[in-house]
């Protein structure tokens, strides 16, 4: 498959995911904690659900810093904490779901440039080729954000939430996410 049928999966299911929701909680101030559990239905691992919160409590930590916050909740997923972050910015629900897809894939990239000894030029060079499909999910994503949660899209990708269980038994881990 490589590295770019594999990020182009991700993008197609858990960036579609959290584009949807960071697109949601942008448009939604205050139904966070509803986006919060829909978030928890569609993350089957425990292990993810573990690191995607871990991961909005740092963005709101830095995020608190810049911009005055309302309430979110003690450890929301990361795509809702982006998205309160971005509605507080000023953004739009789009720009939080561009911000969420391509994040999705980046995060990704890195970690397979350090893991793998992956020339960096030539994975930012997929990464730019992957930009017009990283902003057609996100256009999907925010054309959703004002459905209700449980209409929100749940592409789900069972091999990472296996892999991601797996890798939490290990000794010795990677990443946290």
């Amino acid at each position: 498959m490589g590295l770019d049928g594999f990020l182009r999966g991700k993008l197609a299911t858990s960036g579609l995911v959290s584009a949807s929701f960071a697109a949601a909680a942008c448009r939604r101030t205050g139904e966070w904690f509803d986006l919060d559990g829909g978030l928890d239905a569609r993350t089957p691992s425990p292990a993810l659900r573990k690191a995607s919160r871990a991961q909005g409590r740092a963005l709101l930590r830095a995020g608190r810093a810049m911009w005055r916050l309302p309430e979110v909740g003690r450890e929301p997923h990361q795509p809702v904490a982006l998205g309160a972050l971005a509605a507080a910015a000023g953004l739009t629900p789009g720009e939080a779901a561009v911000a969420a897809a391509h994040g999705v894939v980046t995060g990704v990239a890195s970690a397979a440039v350090r893991l793998l000894g992956l020339d960096p030029y030539a994975v930012h060079a997929l990464l730019a080729r992957l930009a017009p499909e990283c902003d057609r999910i996100a256009a999907r994503a925010a054309a959703r954000s004002g459905d209700p949660v449980d209409e929100l899209p749940a592409a789900g990708a069972p091999l990472l939430d296996i892999g991601a269980e797996h890798h939490a038994s290990w000794e010795v881990r990677l990443f946290a996410s």
